[in-house]
């Protein structure tokens, strides 16, 4: 019988697997014959249970084995002593264990006269022996990891029927011994091995998984072992091959035996294509790693695998190009196939072979239908043909792609008109030619590897040849230019839509200066796409407002031909046509009148909100490079907003809906955010930031109100809001109901009624209503609500210098505070005033910093000078401001102070304490030199409580003590050690305790050296102070006391001495006017001495 008869066919394993005696017993005797050792075993063994369906089946397989002459040697296999046998075998696998050279001794298994010869004559208990023998032996060689293992009687053929009964008997008879795992790796090494071990599976079909799984876990294709392993695998998915694609995915689990993994899809072609592109193109970068790096090897060892692999692809290309007419999913066959071809040259590193290039160009030089599907498979060939540059490595394919290229371009307009796609081929083309004109290959390769979706290497000699044909026989530099400002503007242009679009095209072009080169204008294109802009906003618009603004501003690079700037700004007329339908926009001066041409009103706005937030960042972004850039511009004029006009424009307002919808303006936000920061400071103060955050949360509830506000009827109810208060109080609630932008409509009527709203005869619930509506105004119009409310306060009834405040005011914030007292004790007022003096002081900074800019000191040969004098100046000025404005306000808590006569009074002038101390604490904390000058300079001594009260970052001036007190001035140091004792008192640190002992024994110092007149006044104002020292730190009573001794000592000997030789020139009066001073001192000396008593000596917790 010839020995491949033996295999295992797939129906007799599956009826094996479901044990269907009925269709093995139609099979032919020799099919199952593999499989007869279990038949016959079940047949003799008695059953677990005595069912009649077990019976049943018992006498179906006794059918079976009747009149089959091989089933008697079978019988007598199973009549062998196993259990003896087992104690030899495991006496024979000791004696192994203790000699190397026992594979030789074969006496020990009875047989003089050769294993193969003597296992036809010896008995069967003899053979299983043998056989056993043979297997341990064989595994002991395996171990070893011998060069060829090797047995005489498993290597031939002849003994392989009565090998397998024997195992599959052992196998069953001797677990303890035997494991098919084990077996499985010992026969493998033989030629014949894998026959075995399908017929030991085909037996034990329950083993099957595990067998496969344990064969290619380790399965090593490069190893000795590998062919055998593979053959073997080979047999398994053979006999089961409904397995088999199950198997596929324990190779692709593992990462193991990819050849056996490729001809287990080749049985199944209709899932190549699939299954090669998920490998290559899935998520899984291991398991695409690991099968590159196969193809790469396989390609060196000329793996048949792979080769049949790329033969069954070539056909199928063959088969898609010939019938492309007759295919209706053409596009989608031919898209997969491409990008397939090129994720195995670009990530597997396949080399193609002659046949393959010739078929692979006839496929991407197909001409398909325009559809959708049409567009994207003509994308996907034209990044092949970069990809991939051996498809135009000859003549005839360099023609062919050109041709091709050429009905491209011819074939564009059509394409996209018919296949309803916003995504143009032109507009690639273009952009491929940008980029191998400039000789930006990394950006050719991003954007082909972004459209094939997978990263593969593009070498830049490699394109050397499709940049030829795209820069000198396809696009001329001016060509592109010319075509790419003809383009229309992408309609409704946002970040979903895919592909490559005009946008990027003229962004390419003018960051290489190719529009400036060729002197063709530009910025009419860019306003219609800024118009055409819709959200979510597309991540190039904000990088072509920026070259845009390069373009306009920073001189070409150095090294190139300097051209004249061509391009121009957008003019004031084209600006506010985009804000042309906000109801935010107010001027606090009138514009100039300005005429709008018939091509810019017939440009429609799409999206107001996307249009409003990039010329804003246009505007920005502007004023920011042209500010960089002075020095750079040579002396050539370049145009200039003004404030009023930026002033007007709703920048606050626009920056808020950015961030509410910060997803779909993702790239815009950030970069807006920064430059209005650095340049208008005052828009985004911390207090506006913190309040706009509580009125957002507070919109949230809010339900908007059905009924329209008429003007008359806010006019009607700020006229009469003393008398009829309810009146405005359901006006106010009804506006803070609406949202930001309807509420602004109402903000100039008011703002007039300001003062007469924050009158002290009414309701503190309307000013509250009041000033939370002002406070959403200020969130969206700041800089004009500001000049419109300073309006209010100078030109009302009470005011008696009237004044006209104009944007550039607010540059000086002395002006802001020009007003009158009764607004600086007016609570609210001075709320709204401190907020707009904090704008006003930010501006002003920001200010001097761009006139510096601009009005630069140039040396001699043009270049810009550094002056630390006008820098110095700066500073100074800045300082100066703040300080006043500081000072101001604390000459305030005097006055009122010391008009707090009634309990009203004092509740008001404690709520102006808390409202001024809150801003000089902000104050000082962003600018802690800021402390140091305003105590340097004093201020009224009666202020000092409650500033120190109000004011926690006043312990800073701790710090500055010993630098105060070194100054000779007598007013100076009295004011120092007044401060110096009410800080210590608030801030009882042992760093108080050293300053504290400082001004003591200034204050001793002072008195030794100062006269008589001098020494009175000097004491009567440090006297209260040492009271405080004394009673936050009771160990310098002391000191205190020592002071006060010395000093009542020298008043008192003095005034017995009577009149001093500096005083004899004094007239009678003025010597008794000294006297009682004296007197009236030493007194004073006394009642220090009974306030430490009281205040120190007699408090219970010292002792």
């Amino acid at each position: 019988m010839p020995v491949k008869t033996y295999d295992v066919s797939p129906r007799v394993f599956c009826a094996m697997q479901n044990l269907d005696i009925t269709l093995l017993a139609s099979y032919p005797e020799a099919e199952i014959r593999p499989v007869l050792p279990s038949l016959v075993r079940m047949s003799l063994l008695s059953p677990l249970d005595n069912t009649e369906s077990s019976m049943e089946s018992r006498k179906q397989i006794l059918a079976v084995l009747i009149g089959i002459e091989v089933v008697n040697s079978i019988v007598s296999y199973l009549q062998v002593n196993y259990h003896e046998l087992e104690n030899e075998l495991k006496k024979e696998l000791q004696a192994r264990q203790k000699s190397a050279f026992f594979e030789g001794q074969q006496h020990e298994y009875g047989l003089q006269s050769g294993i193969a010869l003597g296992f036809e004559r010896a008995d069967v208990a003899r053979k299983v022996r043998v056989v056993l023998s043979e297997i341990f032996n064989l595994q002991q060689q395996v171990s070893e990891q011998k060069p060829a293992a090797h047995s005489e009687m498993l290597d031939d053929g002849i003994y392989l029927e009565e090998v397998v009964d024997i195992l599959c008997i052992a196998l069953a008879e001797l677990p303890s011994l035997l494991n098919i795992l084990e077996l499985t790796d010992a026969l493998v090494h033989v030629p014949n091995g894998h026959r075995i071990i399908c017929a030991l599976v085909a037996n034990f079909p329950d083993c099957y998984r595990d067998v496969v799984s344990h064969v290619i876990a380790n399965c090593d294709e490069d190893g000795s072992d590998g062919k055998h392993r593979l053959l073997l695998l080979m047999g398994l998915s053979e006999m089961n091959p409904s397995q088999a694609l199950a198997n596929r995915s324990m190779c692709v689990d593992m990462l193991k035996v990819p050849s056996f993994m490729l001809k287990l899809t080749l049985k199944h072609p209709e899932d190549l294509i699939a299954f090669l592109t998920g490998l290559l193109l899935g998520n899984d970068q291991n398991l695409r790693s690991w099968f590159a790096v196969y193809i790469r090897s396989s390609q060196k060892r000329k793996g048949d695998a792979l080769n049949l692999v790329r033969v069954e692809l070539l056909q199928k290309v063959i088969q898609t190009t010939t019938n492309a007419a007759e295919l209706r999913d053409f596009n989608l066959q031919g898209a997969v196939l491409l990008r397939l071809y090129c994720a195995l040259r670009g990530i597997g590193g396949l080399k193609f072979n002659d046949d393959e290039i010739n078929a692979l160009s006839q496929l991407v030089t197909s001409c398909p239908q325009a559809t959708p599907s049409g567009v994207r498979f003509v994308t996907l060939a034209l990044c092949m043909l970069i990809a991939c540059p051996s498809l135009v490595s000859t003549i005839p394919l360099e023609n062919k792609a050109v041709e091709w290229l050429q009905w491209l371009i011819r074939e564009d307009a059509f394409f996209c008109k018919r296949s309803g796609t916003s995504t143009s081929l032109g507009e690639m083309l273009l952009l491929l030619a940008i980029h191998f004109h400039s000789n930006q290959i990394s950006a050719i390769s991003e954007m082909v590897c972004s459209t094939l979706a997978m990263k593969i290497p593009i070498r830049p000699n490699s394109t050397n040849r499709i940049k030829q044909l795209f820069t000198q026989d396809l696009f001329t530099e001016q060509v592109v230019a010319l075509h790419a400002v003809r383009v229309p503007v992408t309609p409704n242009l946002n970040g979903t839509i895919p592909g490559y679009l005009p946008v990027h095209c003229i962004h390419q072009l003018l960051k290489s200066r190719t529009f400036l080169k060729h002197k063709v204008p530009i910025k009419s294109w860019i306003f219609k796409q800024i118009c055409s802009s819709v959200r979510p906003v597309h991540p190039v618009m904000p990088a072509l407002v920026e070259v845009f603004v390069n373009t306009l501003i920073i001189p070409n690079p150095t090294g190139k031909v300097n051209i004249d700037h061509m391009h121009r700004p957008f003019t004031e007329a084209e600006i506010l046509h985009v804000f042309r339908t906000s109801k935010l926009t107010f001027f606090a001066e009138e514009l100039p009148p300005m005429a709008e041409s018939d091509e810019l009103t017939q440009i429609e706005v799409t999206c107001p909100l996307t249009a409003q937030l990039l010329m804003i960042y246009y505007l920005m972004l502007y004023e920011d490079t042209r500010l960089m850039n002075l020095s750079a511009l040579g002396g050539r004029k370049q145009k200039e907003y003004s404030n009023n006009f930026l002033g007007g424009l709703p920048l606050k307002y626009l920056l808020q809906k950015a961030h509410n919808y910060h997803h779909d303006y993702l790239s815009l936000f950030h970069p807006l955010l920064r430059l209005i920061i650095s340049n208008y400071p005052h828009l985004s103060m911390v207090d506006d930031w913190l309040e706009e955050h509580n009125l957002a949360q507070g919109n949230s509830t809010v339900v908007v109100s059905k009924r329209e506000l008429k003007p008359e009827q806010l006019d009607r109810a700020l006229a009469a809001i003393q008398t009829k208060p309810h009146m405005a109080i359901r006006v106010f609630k009804q506006l803070l109901q609406m949202p930001p932008e309807t509420q602004a409509q109402y903000g100039q009527q008011l703002v007039q009624h300001l003062p007469v709203v924050f009158a002290k005869s009414v309701p503190r619930y309307i000013k509250d209503l009041y000033n939370d509506i002002w406070l959403r105004l200020n969130a969206v119009l700041p800089t004009t609500l500001w000049i419109m409310s300073l309006r209010a306060i100078t030109n009302s009834s009470n005011s008696i210098n009237r004044r006209t405040f104009a944007n550039e005011s607010l540059l000086e914030p002395m002006e802001v505070l020009s007003c009158p007292r009764s607004v600086f004790c007016s609570p609210y007022l001075l709320m709204i005033l401190l907020r707009i003096l904090k704008g006003s002081l930010a501006a002003s900074k920001t200010y001097l910093n761009v006139h510096m800019q601009q009005k630069q000191v140039l040396d001699k040969n043009g270049l810009v000078q550094t002056d630390a004098d006008r820098e110095e100046l700066k500073t100074t000025l800045i300082a100066s401001q703040e300080s006043a404005a500081v000072h101001i306000l604390l000459e305030v808590l005097e006055y009122m102070a010391s008009k707090a006569s009634d309990r009203v009074s004092h509740l008001e002038l404690r709520e102006i304490q808390g409202i001024i101390g809150t801003y000089v604490h902000q104050a000082f904390i962003s600018e802690p030199s800021l402390a140091k000058l305003v105590h340097f300079q004093t201020y009224p001594k009666s202020v000092i409580p409650m500033i120190v009260a109000s004011v926690p970052s006043m312990h800073i001036c701790i710090d500055f003590v010993h630098e105060f007190l070194n100054v000779t001035e007598m007013d100076k140091q009295i004011f120092t050690i007044e401060l110096t004792s009410h800080l210590v008192l608030n801030y009882s640190i042992p760093k108080s305790l050293g300053v504290s002992k400082f001004c003591l024994n200034v204050i001793q110092t002072t008195l030794s050296l100062l006269t008589a007149s001098a020494k009175c006044k000097f004491l009567r104002n440090v006297l209260p102070a040492m009271v405080r020292f004394v009673e936050t730190f009771p160990i310098l009573a002391d000191d205190c006391v020592n002071i006060l001794m010395t000093t009542g000592r020298s008043l008192h000997s003095q005034s017995s001495l009577g009149v001093t030789t500096m005083q004899m020139p004094l007239t009678e009066s003025a010597k008794l006017c000294s006297y009682r001073d004296a007197q009236l001192h030493i007194i004073m000396i006394e009642d220090a001495f009974k306030a430490l008593v009281t205040a120190v000596m007699q408090k219970s917790e010292l002792y």
